[in-house]
């Protein structure tokens, strides 16, 4: 079963924080060009997980999904027909 976007932007947001730990450890341990290589990786993964919160938010109908996540979304109601008379 294929994952939806908000579980691939979880998934990608776990791994960006693992990454993130790891280059920490690696620069307290002194390895610095690990760190770096580890902070470039965090990085890419946190841009990942941002497509696919925009993606997750523009299929629920958030407008400004595109815009920065400074400022607060805003959600729509998707557009229904009026209710037909039962006859």
């Amino acid at each position: 079963m294929p994952q939806s976007p908000h579980d691939r932007a979880a998934e990608y947001h776990n791994k960006a924080a693992h990454a993130h730990e790891a280059a920490a450890t690696a620069h307290g341990k002194g390895d610095h060009l690990t760190a770096h290589e580890l902070s470039k990786q965090a990085h890419e993964h946190s841009t990942k997980a941002f497509e696919q919160s925009k993606e997750a938010a523009a299929n629920l109908h958030w407008i400004n999904a595109s815009s920065s996540l400074r400022r607060p979304l805003r959600y729509t109601r998707p557009r229904h027909e009026e209710p037909r008379s039962c006859r």
